[in-house]
């Protein structure tokens, strides 16, 4: 029998051990790999390309699965509308809560979304607020100040943005609380300030290109998020945020889209997401994109960014079905609006 020598037998060994290595490599499961789709309203962008970043390293070191996260953003309305007729989300990040209703009716979505996570599915809240040129050149002051002669107001569609049915709602609201306040009074009051409104954008983020980057009108009627970030990052030292003595505590939900979450088989994934938008880690997240947090630590440690102010809620207006009917076709926003034309 033929005696093999060291080196030969070294060279084969080798040879065996590679073999064995590429052979393990070829039968291990290949990392796991899941997409998901965020559609979302326009001023969350900044929001979720941090949070989003975030969730896939969470996810990656926890289940060692790796998440895409892919998002999409445009006025909440629309971003509805683009769902209802087929748009595969696998969560839904909107600016209202009736928006997640009407996919809800369509059969999209479980009807007790809003007990699926705390705080009614609202992992974070904001408010609305008035955002001004440097020296606040007109006086704006207050809700009334709206509506005067010569004052140019910025301010989305409420056909078509969450955040300007939050607008609306915070003016209605202002007047219906003034001495002698009533439905009458409220929307004569809203003619007046939507007659005074130069151009009606599509979302909350075209509004505010508008008025920071177009440089048109006076005052801008924004969410709280999308001043902080004008008045910080995008516009720092041309703009002024002035609170209006009452406002309204705006607070856009989210929910996992059940009937597209099922198909694609993305449901664990899809509800750890927006889980993750409670942990601590979410929490400081949102409130450095001007967000305000429901966690009681991230709100102490942001609190110099947000001020307490008196704030009331949709519950002190009315039920949903008589504040949504403003904004239906032929409702009093149309009305209101076809008027001033």
């Amino acid at each position: 029998m033929r005696s093999l020598s060291p080196s030969r037998g070294k060279l084969i060994l080798s040879l065996l051990l590679v073999g064995f290595v590429a052979a393990g490599m070829c039968l291990r499961p290949a990392v796991a790999q899941t997409t998901l789709l965020n559609v979302s309203y326009d001023p969350t962008r900044e929001l979720y390309k941090d949070f989003d970043k975030a969730f896939s390293a969470y996810s990656a070191l926890s289940s060692g699965q790796k998440v895409i996260v892919n998002a999409s953003h445009g006025g909440s309305g629309a971003q509805t509308r683009a769902v209802l007729n087929g748009q595969q989300a696998d969560v839904v990040t909107l600016g209202i809560a009736t928006d997640i209703d009407q996919l809800a009716k369509a059969g999209l979505i479980n009807a007790n979304w809003q007990t699926r996570l705390p705080d009614n599915a609202t992992p974070y809240t904001s408010t609305i607020v008035f955002l001004v040129r440097k020296g606040n050149p007109k006086n704006i002051k207050d809700w009334g100040d709206l509506a005067r002669d010569g004052v140019s107001v910025i301010t989305p569609n409420p056909k078509t943005s969450s955040g300007a049915r939050w607008n609306y709602l915070a003016a209605y609201g202002w007047a219906l609380h003034q001495k002698g306040g009533s439905e009458q009074s409220a929307v004569a009051y809203l003619a007046k300030l939507y007659g005074n409104v130069a151009v009606l954008d599509s979302g909350a983020r075209g509004a505010t290109n508008s008025f920071v980057q177009r440089g048109l009108g006076d005052v801008l009627i924004a969410w709280e998020n999308e001043a902080l970030l004008a008045t910080k990052d995008v516009g720092a030292g041309n703009f002024e945020i002035v609170y209006p003595s009452e406002t309204i505590l705006a607070e856009p939900p989210v929910a996992v889209v059940d009937k597209v979450v099922d198909s694609r088989g993305t449901r664990a994934v899809a509800e750890a997401y927006l889980q993750y938008l409670y942990t601590p880690a979410g929490q400081d997240i949102i409130a450095r994109h001007y967000f305000r947090p429901r966690d009681i630590a991230a709100q102490a440690k942001y609190a110099s960014q947000f001020p307490v102010i008196k704030t009331f809620t949709t519950a002190d207006l009315g039920p949903w079905s008589k504040l949504a009917a403003n904004f239906a076709d032929g409702g009093t926003f149309d009305q209101i609006y076809q008027a001033k034309k």
